[in-house]
Protein backbone atom coordinates (compact mmCIF):
# COMPACT_ATOMS: atom_id res chain seq x y z
CA UNK A 1 0.00 0.00 0.00
CA UNK A 2 1.60 3.44 -1.13
CA UNK A 3 1.25 6.29 1.28
CA UNK A 4 0.64 9.99 0.53
CA UNK A 5 4.08 11.89 1.23
CA UNK A 6 3.52 13.87 4.91
CA UNK A 7 2.50 17.35 4.47
CA UNK A 8 0.12 17.11 1.26
CA UNK A 9 -3.66 17.58 1.44
CA UNK A 10 -5.90 15.16 -0.30
CA UNK A 11 -6.62 15.72 -3.64
CA UNK A 12 -9.83 17.37 -4.47
CA UNK A 13 -11.16 15.92 -7.09
CA UNK A 14 -12.98 18.48 -9.47
CA UNK A 15 -16.44 17.91 -10.57
CA UNK A 16 -17.72 17.60 -14.40
CA UNK A 17 -17.62 21.09 -15.61
CA UNK A 18 -14.97 22.56 -13.15
CA UNK A 19 -11.36 22.58 -13.81
CA UNK A 20 -9.83 20.43 -16.72
CA UNK A 21 -13.09 18.73 -16.31
CA UNK A 22 -14.85 21.64 -17.88
CA UNK A 23 -14.14 24.03 -20.51
CA UNK A 24 -10.73 24.36 -20.28
CA UNK A 25 -9.88 20.80 -20.55
CA UNK A 26 -8.66 19.07 -22.90
CA UNK A 27 -11.33 18.27 -26.10
CA UNK A 28 -10.88 14.69 -26.01
CA UNK A 29 -10.88 14.43 -22.45
CA UNK A 30 -14.39 16.52 -22.35
CA UNK A 31 -15.83 13.74 -25.54
CA UNK A 32 -14.53 10.78 -23.98
CA UNK A 33 -15.99 12.71 -20.36
CA UNK A 34 -19.52 13.05 -22.43
CA UNK A 35 -19.67 9.37 -23.98
CA UNK A 36 -18.85 8.02 -20.70
CA UNK A 37 -21.95 10.69 -19.12
CA UNK A 38 -24.53 9.40 -22.03
CA UNK A 39 -23.37 5.67 -22.36
CA UNK A 40 -24.59 5.52 -18.39
CA UNK A 41 -27.77 7.88 -18.79
CA UNK A 42 -28.75 4.70 -21.24
CA UNK A 43 -27.59 1.84 -19.17
CA UNK A 44 -29.65 3.35 -16.52
CA UNK A 45 -32.57 3.73 -19.18
CA UNK A 46 -32.32 -0.07 -20.48
CA UNK A 47 -31.89 -1.42 -16.62
CA UNK A 48 -34.96 -2.80 -16.48
CA UNK A 49 -34.76 -4.47 -20.14
CA UNK A 50 -32.22 -5.99 -19.30
CA UNK A 51 -29.61 -5.19 -22.42
CA UNK A 52 -27.05 -3.58 -22.11
CA UNK A 53 -25.84 -0.51 -24.48
CA UNK A 54 -23.06 -2.51 -26.82
CA UNK A 55 -26.30 -4.62 -27.62
CA UNK A 56 -28.49 -1.94 -28.48
CA UNK A 57 -25.79 -0.45 -31.09
CA UNK A 58 -25.72 -4.14 -32.73
CA UNK A 59 -29.05 -4.58 -32.72
CA UNK A 60 -29.65 -0.88 -34.30
CA UNK A 61 -27.21 -1.70 -36.46
CA UNK A 62 -28.85 -4.83 -37.88
CA UNK A 63 -31.76 -2.92 -37.65
CA UNK A 64 -30.70 -0.09 -40.28
CA UNK A 65 -28.37 -2.87 -42.26
CA UNK A 66 -30.30 -6.17 -42.05
CA UNK A 67 -28.21 -9.66 -42.61
CA UNK A 68 -24.94 -8.03 -42.52
CA UNK A 69 -22.22 -10.63 -40.95
CA UNK A 70 -20.19 -10.16 -37.45
CA UNK A 71 -17.27 -8.51 -39.57
CA UNK A 72 -19.58 -5.99 -40.77
CA UNK A 73 -21.39 -5.34 -37.42
CA UNK A 74 -17.64 -4.71 -36.12
CA UNK A 75 -16.90 -2.08 -38.21
CA UNK A 76 -20.38 -0.81 -38.52
CA UNK A 77 -20.39 -0.71 -34.25
CA UNK A 78 -16.87 0.30 -34.16
CA UNK A 79 -16.24 -3.01 -32.16
CA UNK A 80 -13.89 -5.95 -32.24
CA UNK A 81 -15.20 -9.33 -33.52
CA UNK A 82 -14.18 -10.95 -30.45
CA UNK A 83 -16.82 -8.09 -28.66
CA UNK A 84 -19.48 -8.36 -30.98
CA UNK A 85 -18.83 -12.49 -31.09
CA UNK A 86 -19.69 -12.34 -27.67
CA UNK A 87 -22.83 -10.36 -28.00
CA UNK A 88 -24.27 -11.42 -30.92
CA UNK A 89 -23.88 -15.14 -28.68
CA UNK A 90 -25.80 -13.14 -26.20
CA UNK A 91 -28.43 -11.87 -28.33
CA UNK A 92 -29.05 -15.38 -30.00
CA UNK A 93 -29.00 -17.05 -26.62
CA UNK A 94 -31.74 -14.63 -25.78
CA UNK A 95 -33.79 -14.87 -29.42
CA UNK A 96 -33.43 -11.52 -29.81
CA UNK A 97 -31.19 -12.37 -33.27
CA UNK A 98 -31.31 -14.82 -35.67
CA UNK A 99 -28.10 -16.32 -37.87
CA UNK A 100 -28.38 -18.11 -41.23
CA UNK A 101 -25.73 -18.79 -43.86
CA UNK A 102 -25.00 -16.05 -46.40
CA UNK A 103 -26.69 -16.46 -49.68
CA UNK A 104 -23.17 -15.28 -51.14
CA UNK A 105 -20.81 -17.24 -49.38
CA UNK A 106 -21.80 -20.06 -47.58
CA UNK A 107 -19.45 -19.95 -44.80
CA UNK A 108 -20.22 -17.13 -43.57
CA UNK A 109 -22.97 -16.36 -41.21
CA UNK A 110 -25.24 -13.61 -41.53
CA UNK A 111 -27.92 -12.20 -38.36
CA UNK A 112 -31.18 -10.51 -38.35
CA UNK A 113 -33.40 -9.58 -35.36
CA UNK A 114 -36.35 -11.71 -34.73
CA UNK A 115 -39.92 -10.38 -33.86
CA UNK A 116 -39.17 -10.04 -30.07
CA UNK A 117 -35.35 -8.19 -30.97
CA UNK A 118 -37.13 -5.89 -33.22
CA UNK A 119 -39.79 -5.40 -30.10
CA UNK A 120 -36.96 -5.12 -27.78
CA UNK A 121 -35.35 -2.38 -30.51
CA UNK A 122 -38.40 -0.12 -30.42
CA UNK A 123 -38.97 -0.07 -26.79
CA UNK A 124 -34.82 0.83 -26.64
CA UNK A 125 -35.25 3.55 -29.40
CA UNK A 126 -37.58 5.05 -27.28
CA UNK A 127 -36.50 5.79 -24.62
CA UNK A 128 -32.82 6.62 -26.09
CA UNK A 129 -35.51 9.64 -28.38
CA UNK A 130 -36.15 10.52 -24.73
CA UNK A 131 -32.23 10.81 -24.11
CA UNK A 132 -31.52 13.05 -26.82
CA UNK A 133 -33.74 15.20 -26.70
CA UNK A 134 -32.63 15.79 -22.76
CA UNK A 135 -29.16 16.17 -24.34
CA UNK A 136 -30.45 19.21 -27.48
CA UNK A 137 -33.27 21.02 -25.33
CA UNK A 138 -31.36 23.50 -24.95
CA UNK A 139 -30.05 23.84 -28.35
CA UNK A 140 -31.00 25.63 -31.61
CA UNK A 141 -32.17 23.42 -34.04
CA UNK A 142 -28.39 25.11 -35.96
CA UNK A 143 -26.30 24.20 -32.93
CA UNK A 144 -27.36 20.73 -33.42
CA UNK A 145 -26.76 20.61 -36.74
CA UNK A 146 -23.59 21.99 -36.32
CA UNK A 147 -22.60 19.42 -33.20
CA UNK A 148 -23.45 16.64 -35.61
CA UNK A 149 -21.54 17.42 -38.81
CA UNK A 150 -18.73 18.13 -36.28
CA UNK A 151 -19.20 14.53 -34.75
CA UNK A 152 -19.62 12.53 -38.16
CA UNK A 153 -16.28 14.75 -39.30
CA UNK A 154 -14.49 13.35 -36.58
CA UNK A 155 -15.35 10.15 -37.63
CA UNK A 156 -13.90 10.20 -40.98
CA UNK A 157 -10.24 9.29 -41.70
CA UNK A 158 -8.18 12.01 -42.09
CA UNK A 159 -7.03 12.42 -46.13
CA UNK A 160 -3.74 14.46 -47.35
Amino acid sequence: MSKMPAGLPPLSVPRAGEGKRGKSGHLAYLLRQAAGAVRLRMERAFADLQITTAQFVVMTMLDAYPHGSGADLARLALLTPQTIHGITSNLLRAGLIDRAPSTAHGRIQTLALTRAGQKLLAECKARVACLEQSLTADLTSQEEETIRKWLVRLTLPDVE
